[in-house]
């Protein structure tokens, strides 16, 4: 369960530090402004999932010119 902290913002921007060392134990920080919420401090988590190089082989396709200049008259017509 994930405690969650509310602050108003001139207060965050006096205490920074001490959020910071909220959200480093794990604390999300909600920031307010007129008790109107607009913005959220959370700890920063790397993916759990590795990725698994040729798991969609297939999906997707590249041309053989994929990496050829583009022709004079394309360049040219804007698109």
């Amino acid at each position: 369960m994930t405690l969650t902290k509310t602050i108003e913002m001139y207060e965050a921007q006096r205490r920074f530090t001490e959020l910071l060392s909220w959200v480093l134990e794990g604390a999300e920080v909600v920031l307010e402004q007129d008790s109107t919420p607009f913005a959220r401090l959370v700890p920063f988590t790397l993916p759990v999932e590795t990725r698994v190089a040729g798991l969609h082989a297939g999906a997707i396709w590249t041309s053989d010119d994929f990496d050829e200049p583009l022709s004079e008259e394309f360049l040219m017509s804007g698109t």
